[in-house]
């Protein structure tokens, strides 16, 4: 009997030894991060951080060292305020169901061909779990907003129509136009363009390939605009060309332009009953970015906040 329980003592001996030996490999191959925030009772890893800002920066952000040490400050404060934000939500028991989350995925995912998800994805060195992670943790900051920092925020019509009496001139609005610009180095090259449009060629698609103006990308559109809010030459043009006609080619400081007017607006002397959804919807954003500003630092005030700085 004494010999048996000596043989298990031993046996049990061994098999711990093992597993101690083997745990204390796995520790040395796989070091555990470092912390390198503590936000409450969330922590931020030093890899983690550090995975995060690469992706953060672009291919053109080769700086100087000292430049890339005030970008990952700069990330960090973000990041922090992520996890006040987080470290809320947690406390007030805000989270996504299962079926939000991939409501919230469906309807992200629905904007990209397989491919071009993919594409994404490399551009932007995630992972699909890395970026579903993003999106459910940037979706649930979101709600987490809505509901602690704007839920006592109301517009009321009295506010909205103060609004409107005191600033009563920004609602006389001048006549406008809608116009889109092709804007080119040199004349024969807009004289080239300009034929290719004649025979057919798309005005917007043009714009997309030939523009040099920073508004190709949006088919060289200028958005409404009233007179006076445009170059002089631009201004002689648009406002007597027809809807729908392409003008001839017209110098400018800036080069060479084609323009094509879409639609007109006659000047207008807006009434409340016109503009108060406007007016209602810039009083909430002005409303919402104080009480997010104020709602933020009332976090920071209460939260325990810890940086190992040797880390960065």
């Amino acid at each position: 009997m004494k010999t048996r329980c000596g043989v298990t003592l031993r046996l049990f001996l061994l098999v711990w030894l093992i597993f101690a030996l083997l745990s204390a490999c796995r520790k040395q191959d796989e070091p555990a991060s470092s912390v390198l925030v503590r936000v409450n009772e969330r922590i931020i890893s030093f890899d983690r951080f550090e995975a995060d800002f690469s992706r953060h920066l672009t291919a053109r952000d080769i700086v100087a060292e000292e430049t890339r040490m005030e970008l990952k400050r700069s990330f960090l404060a973000q990041k922090i305020n992520r996890e006040l934000i987080l470290s809320a939500a947690d406390r007030a028991g805000i989270n996504l169901t299962a079926a939000q989350q991939e409501a919230v995925v469906a309807e992200h995912r629905k904007d990209y061909a397989p491919d071009d998800f993919e594409g994404m994805l490399q551009e932007r060195k995630l992972t699909e779990a890395i970026w579903r992670r993003q999106l459910l943790e940037n979706r649930r900051i979101e709600e987490t907003i809505s509901r602690l920092a704007y839920g006592d925020i109301v517009i009321s019509p009295k506010a909205v129509g103060d609004y409107f009496r005191k600033h009563r001139q920004e609602f006389d609005r001048p006549q406008q136009v809608r116009a889109r610009q092709i804007t080119l180095a040199k004349e024969a090259e807009g004289q080239q363009v300009l034929g290719q449009i004649r025979q057919g060629l798309d005005f917007a698609e043009a714009a997309r390939r030939f523009s040099i103006s920073p508004d190709a990308e949006q088919g060289g559109d200028l958005g409404f605009f009233g007179r006076g809010q445009m170059p002089d030459a631009f201004d002689a043009v648009v406002f007597e060309l027809p809807i729908g006609r392409i003008s001839e080619l017209v110098k400018s400081e800036y080069g060479y332009h084609l323009f094509l007017v879409e639609e007109r607006r006659s000047a207008q002397h807006l009434t409340l009953e016109q503009v108060q959804d406007e007016i209602a919807t810039r009083l909430r954003a002005e409303k919402e970015e104080e009480a997010y500003r104020n709602w933020l630092q009332s976090l920071r005030g209460q939260a325990t906040i810890e940086v190992d700085w040797t880390l960065l």
